[in-house]
């Protein structure tokens, strides 16, 4: 499997989590959506630094070599599904009312 494939097949997972799994249906959010250019900032920051100084290195042969800025499409996507996913299971469990205080006696 390329990076490419686990990639397409990672954003997948995320938005059947979101979407069916846990119904948190984040990604109907304009919340969502206003927020997540955020993280793609210190993503792209952080990617460029490990990229651009050559510490991470991508075989051309596992992307299909497209990039924005340093951060090949592969990484912007894997890091989609991850903020997605967790974002969906910390919606989900606060809706379920995980982590809530109890009444005291």
């Amino acid at each position: 499997m390329t990076y490419t494939e686990a990639a397409v097949a990672g954003v997948a997972g995320a938005l059947l989590v979101d979407l069916f799994l846990l119904r948190t249906r984040l990604v109907g959010s304009g919340t969502f959506w206003l927020t997540y250019p955020i993280v793609l900032v210190g993503q792209l920051i952080v990617n460029g630094l490990l990229t651009g100084r050559r510490i991470v290195r991508y075989d051309p042969h596992a992307i299909i070599g497209w990039r924005f800025g340093y951060a090949p499409v592969e990484d912007l996507a894997f890091g989609f599904a991850l903020v997605l996913t967790t974002l969906s299971l910390w919606a989900w469990l606060g809706r379920r009312g995980a982590g809530a205080p109890r009444p005291g006696p």
